[in-house]
């Protein structure tokens, strides 16, 4: 889309309404898988009405299944009551109609981290949503500019990329693309806060601050691993006992899944043209071979 055509969608939203965060009660969560499912946690329990969307009811069924598995822990840790459970719980709405995102103030897009999926939603959204609904996507290195172009509304566009486990993580990234609005970004700062999280701006740059700085230690892990410099466990002991960080870097690439590692690792590569971020060919062979982390059960490590 042309610049020219952006700037003149910009100033034609602009003479709408704005939206502010005391205009949002419902939100619309697409995705129910990790990410998706831990959004639509800590709204629920903030106090929202949350419209969670998946393709298929059984994904929705383990994302229900998931969150309330998860809200039992923080009852039994005296983190919320029994009450407040049932009271989140009863604000979610799981669907697979997708005409139920124009109830919904805000909508945050968490599907599977490729770039032509997420343009397909945003076109749909677009077309779907009132003109004031603000867009937002959980991508954790895609650019927010690029998602933004293919909407009239590009300054209601934007970034959160939350941290997982969502309802555990309190860093929430906060990514502006070049036509946000200034009224946008502090709405969606605003709302961030407001889900008890810790909003950390970040220019639109391939990976932003959190993955442009994670995965490349997690890819130099693997070529480590792939070169023999060590053992998978020794790798990951040395880093837990001499940089004391709470989990080796191999554990947390199978924890985060080696197939979304290899997308983030493959965004910074080919959006920065440096072959420092080049995947380790074993990273590569591991997703090839379907060994990709807690969630198939094998990857790094092996899992129950």
């Amino acid at each position: 889309m042309p610049w020219q055509c952006q700037s003149k969608s910009n100033k034609r939203n602009r003479k709408g309404k704005t939206m502010r965060l005391e205009d949002i009660r419902n939100i619309a969560i697409i995705g129910g898988g990790t990410m998706g499912n831990g959004i639509v946690h800590v709204a629920a329990q903030t106090g929202y009405h949350v419209v969670l969307l998946d393709l298929d009811k059984k994904y929705l069924d383990r994302a229900m299944e998931t969150i309330s598995k998860n809200m039992d822990r923080q009852v039994k840790k005296e983190i919320m009551t029994a009450e407040a459970k049932a009271e989140s719980l009863a604000r979610i709405s799981p669907t697979t109609d997708i005409s139920r995102v124009k109830e919904c103030q805000l909508v945050i897009e968490a599907i599977i981290e490729k770039l032509e999926p997420k343009l397909d939603l945003f076109r749909k959204l677009d077309e779907i949503t009132p003109k004031d609904t603000i867009l937002a996507s959980n991508t954790s290195s895609l650019p927010i500019t690029r998602l933004a172009t293919v909407t009239k509304r590009p300054d209601k566009v934007v970034g959160m990329h939350f941290m997982n486990p969502v309802p555990m993580m309190k860093l929430v990234e906060m990514i502006r693309g070049v036509a946000t609005s200034d009224e946008t970004f502090e709405t969606a700062t605003e709302l961030g806060k407001k889900m008890g999280k810790i909003p950390v701006p970040s220019q639109d740059y391939p990976g932003f601050i959190a993955n442009r700085i994670l995965m490349p230690m997690i890819n130099e892990a693997v070529y480590a691993l792939f070169e023999g410099v060590g053992t998978a466990e020794d790798i990951d002991t040395v880093m837990k006992l001499g940089m004391a960080h709470p989990m080796g870097p191999l554990a947390l690439a199978d924890f985060i899944g080696l197939d979304i590692c290899l997308d983030i690792l493959n965004v910074l590569h080919e959006g920065l043209g440096d072959p420092k971020y080049r995947p380790c060919p074993l990273l590569k062979k591991k997703v090839e071979a379907g060994y990709l982390g807690r969630k198939s059960g094998h990857g790094f490590f092996m899992y129950d």
